[in-house]
């Protein structure tokens, strides 16, 4: 029996080698290649020109201008915004949220267009409210450069943005201002300094331009069904 038993974890413990030990080196790898610390800039009028350039070269006037946003993220959750509401409609799967942007306690869940409340409700209202922080990134980040508490910074011609939640984005610009890439450096990612395409752009139908690719590594974020509306 006690044979038997060390046989068992033997086996087990093999197999549990084998499938963590390629990970691990994996990640190794990609630690020690890509691994980079967060750089330190210049603040100032430097700093927020080369903002002001990106924000000119999206045609940020007609972001303000746009009254509604539509979107869908990696083809998994669609998204209604108005900003003239202060509301955002997140879709996925049978489950619909209405979020007010503005008071939390107005925040509506739905289940097959049928109201929820309750545990339920709390529960779905905290995915959506998760799902639009994140999501909504990937879509408008770079209008976000000169939201209240972000410092901007000059890093050798490239913008350095940290938000008030200690995350750090390094943008790399084309020479006419249009975003190309970011570095991240954020809480939710082991490596820092990993950097992300931006350079699949589409012009809305009010002349606001927003992504609808980008690329980490082989991995994919797909944007689509993307609408400007007033």
């Amino acid at each position: 029996m006690a044979k038997l038993k060390k046989k068992v974890y033997k086996i087990v413990f093999g197999v549990i080698i084998f499938f963590t030990l390629p990970s691990l080196l994996l990640f190794g790898f990609l630690y020690f290649k890509y691994n980079e610390p967060l750089p330190s800039g210049s603040k100032g009028t430097e700093a927020d020109n080369l903002a002001t350039k990106m924000l000119i070269a999206i045609n940020y006037e007609a972001y303000v201008a746009t009254d509604i946003f539509e979107w869908t993220f990696k083809n998994r959750r669609h998204y209604k915004w108005d900003k003239y509401k202060n509301e955002c409609k997140v879709y996925w799967k049978q489950y619909k949220v209405s979020l007010n942007l503005i008071d939390n306690d107005l925040h509506q869940a739905y289940v097959h267009s049928f109201k929820v409340d309750g545990e339920l409700a709390e529960e779905l209202i905290e995915k959506a409210v998760k799902h639009y922080k994140n999501d909504s990134f990937w879509v408008f980040a770079p209008y976000r450069v000169f939201d209240q508490g972000v410092k901007r910074e000059l890093v050798n011609n490239n913008l350095l943005v940290t938000y008030a939640n200690g995350h750090s984005y390094l943008w790399q610009l084309a020479e006419d201002g249009m975003p190309k890439s970011f570095k991240m450096w954020t809480n939710e990612l082991p490596i820092n300094g990993l950097e992300t395409s931006w350079k699949d752009w589409t012009t809305t139908e009010t002349g606001a331009k927003l992504p609808t690719f980008h690329k980490l590594f082989l991995f994919g974020m797909e944007i689509t069904d993307i609408k400007g509306m007033n």
